[in-house]
């Protein structure tokens, strides 16, 4: 979380104020913004003073009388400028003049931009992606027997790792190595796999992997946008096992149905035959599927709905059924600075139980830690499993997060209080020269 900033720092930075430079009013006329510019110009100009020192600071004052009356000569500026202020004009997609940076400013950004660029070089030709499972099993702190007589046994029944990296050859051919490695329950295994990319057109790609774990697998995939509004995926692998080949292949369907809308068709061939329909809609707001598959291992009908909320959270619910049974999966998940969130989600299943799930990412790196609480469905285990977290969050932005951002201000307002006296003392040195030149 080092890299969070407290909201609204620049409103700190003593403002430019162009309309007092040039001793007009706010509601000044397009004749009065020219006369004034007129008069300091002449009065300003470099070349009316043979003295170098006075010929130098003139030019400060010229420089910056021209600054001002541009920006308040072209109407669009100036309703920028009257709206927003200085920092409106430098906004990204506008960039129409820029405030004067102290030599401090102007370091600092010039360093900070260095390792913006690095971190991006290195994110771009690697993009690293890394996700690290933990599942505990805590069934012993609401599920009591007879026979129980110690401490509730609290242990780490399952862990997996996976991680992923790429390596760009050229523009159109990326090659990404990843592999993963899991246990549970004192048995385990892993996989490596290696795929290639390659951009055909601005419609189309296809991508060749090779794997090895439990046997070899070759898989190709390609993507073809098929028209304005819709695309698709075909994809088919082959699992070479001992004595046996098992064969898979995938169709994707996918088209834009409005404007938020799309639907997704999924058909899938080989030990999982399954055919998948799916609808989702999205908004500034808000995130919703609809799904419902048929298949010979599982069919089920999943309906989800996420809120967008305002400070960055989100809150998302969730219910499936089929001839499994049903899952319901209510949680929230909060950004806690630039590259970090957390968050946590309550599963409550038939026959499968109550599970807490937390979740952290920073980055591209993602740690989830499953928590078994009851292999069935416990009131007590839906009540806590839904309080902890939230009790947690509470504690957590207490003790760390607020007063980590109080911190991040205060420096912030220090740093911003010394640039503001350099600002100051630059117009004091700017009346000091406008004296000596009208004198």
């Amino acid at each position: 979380m080092a890299d969070s900033m407290p909201p609204d720092s620049e409103d700190h930075l003593l403002e430019e104020d162009y309309y007092a430079f040039l001793n007009l009013s706010k509601d000044a006329t397009p004749e009065e913004i020219t006369n004034a510019y007129r008069r300091l110009s002449k009065l300003y100009h470099p070349d009316k003073h043979r003295d170098p020192d006075q010929k130098k600071n003139a030019e400060i004052l010229f420089n910056k009388t021209k600054i001002a009356y541009e920006v308040l000569s072209d109407p669009h500026q100036r309703a920028i400028y009257d709206t927003l202020g200085v920092k409106g004009l430098e906004t990204e997609g506008w960039q129409i003049v820029q405030r004067t940076k102290t030599p401090q400013e102007i370091r600092e950004e010039y360093e900070l931009l260095l390792k913006e660029k690095e971190e991006r070089r290195i994110q771009q030709r690697t993009n690293p992606k890394g996700t690290i499972t933990i599942g505990v099993n805590a069934t012993d702190l609401f599920e009591t027997y007879d026979f129980d007589t110690g401490f509730p046994v609290i242990e780490i029944n399952a862990m997996s790792i996976s991680q992923s990296v790429e390596a760009p050859l050229d523009t159109s051919d990326t090659l990404t190595l990843n592999g993963s490695i899991a246990t549970q329950n004192g048995t385990g295994g892993g996989n490596i796999n290696c795929s290639w990319k390659k951009v055909v057109s601005a419609k189309s790609w296809l991508e060749g992997g090779i794997g090895a774990g439990n046997g070899l697998v070759l898989n190709l995939k390609g993507f073809r946008t098929l028209s304005k509004y819709s695309f698709g995926t075909l994809q088919t692998s082959f699992h070479f096992m001992e004595s046996s080949v098992s064969p898979g292949l995938e169709l994707m369907l996918a088209r834009q149905l409005a404007k938020n809308t799309a639907g997704y068709l999924t058909m899938k061939g080989g030990s999982s035959s399954s055919v998948n329909t799916m609808i989702v809609h999205d908004t500034e707001k808000g995130h919703f599927v609809a799904g419902l598959q048929f298949g010979i291992q599982r069919s089920f009908f999943t309906i989800s709905y996420t809120r967008k909320l305002e400070d960055e959270g989100r809150l998302k619910g969730s219910i499936k059924f089929g001839l499994f049974g049903a899952i319901l999966e209510y949680g929230c998940q909060k950004k806690v600075s630039k590259n970090s969130t957390v968050g946590a989600s309550m599963i409550l299943g038939v026959p499968s139980g109550v599970t807490l799930k937390l979740k952290i990412t920073r980055a591209n790196q993602t740690f989830l830690f499953p928590i078994m609480l009851s292999e069935e469905l416990i009131p007590s285990a839906v009540f806590y499993g839904t309080a902890a977290p939230v009790l947690g969050w509470f504690i957590l932005k207490v003790l760390y997060i607020d007063p980590y951002h109080e911190r991040q201000k205060r420096r912030e307002t220090e740093k911003f209080k010394e640039a503001n006296a350099q600002r100051i003392a630059e117009r004091r040195k700017e009346a000091l020269i406008a004296v000596i030149i009208l004198s």
